[in-house]
């Protein structure tokens, strides 16, 4: 048995990782509305918003932590970074700000302006109590210490890697899903600018999810290649004043991109049982 097919409760933990973060942040939406001068909400939300935020880690944790040989595997995935060929590395670091330049570039061409490469003042979001720009390192870390320590594995010793990534991306929608209604937070903001950056944001998960899969198993199932990646997302889209539109010129990007990916290598990502697969890509 390897690695891979030892993580054997898709259903367990993806139930788990949205029924407690959804409770949470249901109710850091409600409290979000209420009015500004009810002393205690604003810590409290805070609080709740983490709380959501942190709990599929541990849920993963807890559901590892039974296994002398699951828990060996993630010291493994976490340190085996002399394994992965630099050229990951440094696709892992540029992608997202590369794409992004480039879209900002390209949106030129449809009259945006310029400005949109200088560097960003504020965020476009708040997080309770907590500095927003601390939100955009301690998230990615947080999340990819569940999805690439448990989720992604549980689900490949199931489906090829196509099927996994789609699975996910689906999930990864309804799970942030919540997040909407939170006053003043990202993804309540990206509702407000208009329901076709509403849909990009949910559109642009599928070929973030593939890119980001991809680099997993190319570096061996490095979590920390994927908690990288996950970074660079979320900081680069808030380091310029990128216009809403460059966001989804990005997303087709990105899009064309997996699509290449996988014509170039269909077997990487349809045909690998878990097993096989594990044998014949670890390490890239």
């Amino acid at each position: 048995m390897t690695a891979i097919t030892r993580y054997a409760h898709p259903l367990r933990f993806y139930l788990l990782s949205t029924i407690i973060p959804w409770t949470f942040w249901f109710t850091a939406a409600y409290l979000s509305h209420r009015p500004p001068d009810r002393p205690g909400y604003a810590p409290l939300d805070g609080v709740l918003e983490l709380l959501g935020l942190v709990s599929p880690m541990i849920i993963a944790f807890t559901m590892m932590g039974r296994d002398p040989y699951l828990r060996q595997d993630l010291f493994k995935r976490i340190f085996n970074i002399n394994r992965i060929k630099p050229v990951y590395i440094i696709i892992t670091a540029s992608l997202m700000l590369g794409s992004l330049l480039l879209a900002q570039a390209i949106s030129l061409l449809f009259g945006h302006s310029i400005d949109q490469f200088s560097l960003a003042t504020t965020t476009s979001f708040t997080f309770g109590l907590f500095p927003a720009w601390f939100l955009l390192f301690l998230a990615p870390m947080l999340e990819e210490l569940a999805w690439h320590s448990y989720g992604t594995d549980c689900l490949r010793a199931r489906f090829s890697l196509f099927t996994a990534s789609i699975i996910f991306g689906i999930f990864w929608v309804l799970w942030h899903l919540p997040l909407a209604f939170i006053k003043d937070y990202y993804h309540s903001n990206v509702v407000d600018t208009g329901w076709i950056y509403s849909l990009n944001f949910a559109m642009s998960l599928f070929p973030f999810v593939i890119l980001m899969n991809w680099l997993y198993y190319k570096t061996g199932r490095n979590i920390l290649m994927t908690i990288l990646f996950h970074i660079t997302a979320g900081l680069f889209n808030e380091m310029f004043l990128t216009h809403p539109d460059s966001k989804v010129i990005q997303t087709i990007l990105l899009l064309i991109l997996s699509v290449y990916l996988i014509y170039k290598d269909q077997t990487f990502f349809f045909n690998c049982e878990g097993r096989e697969f594990e044998e014949n890509y670890s390490g890239g």
